[in-house]
């Protein structure tokens, strides 16, 4: 990801309060090599950034939201770094990400499928009052705790 000329220098402070990261996290990161780009130092050897690098920062927190590994997001990052010719294997990379997000996502509806029942049961039986009979297993839906 090239740098753009003449962007504004942004602290580590800025970038944090701007993706919402720690201090640490982003030192940590530059660290760990997930910055598309080298950190830039000034006197004293303080941290600048520009606006490339809070956006590859953006891409970064979404793939690691989504449950990308940090060494997937490395190995990510290198490629993106190396340019043109990586396309396929960053995409084979993202595609395999996708697959796992996809099931990941199934999985998820599954279990608020469930849930979502097991509320519906809870309301219906205070509506009845203390009267009604309550099974912790009742009637579970279709699928309910099945992979």
């Amino acid at each position: 990801m090239p740098e753009t000329s003449g962007a504004q220098d942004l602290s580590i402070g800025q970038v944090a309060e701007r993706t919402g990261l720690s201090v640490h996290t982003l030192r940590f990161y530059e660290r760990e090599g997930v910055l598309a780009n080298p950190v830039r130092r000034g006197p004293g050897g303080r941290r600048f950034y520009n606006e490339d690098d809070v956006e590859w920062l953006r891409v970064c927190i979404i793939l690691r939201a989504s449950g990308m590994p940090l060494p997937t997001i490395r190995r990510y990052t290198e490629l993106v770094r190396q340019g043109s010719g990586t396309e396929e294997q960053r995409l084979t990379l993202l595609r395999r990400h996708q697959e796992h997000v996809v099931a990941q996502m199934e999985k998820l509806t599954q279990c608020l499928d469930l849930i979502t029942f097991k509320v519906g049961v809870y309301e219906d039986h205070l509506e009845r009052g203390p009267a009604g009979q309550m099974c912790a297993a009742s009637s579970l839906p279709e699928n309910a705790g099945h992979d």
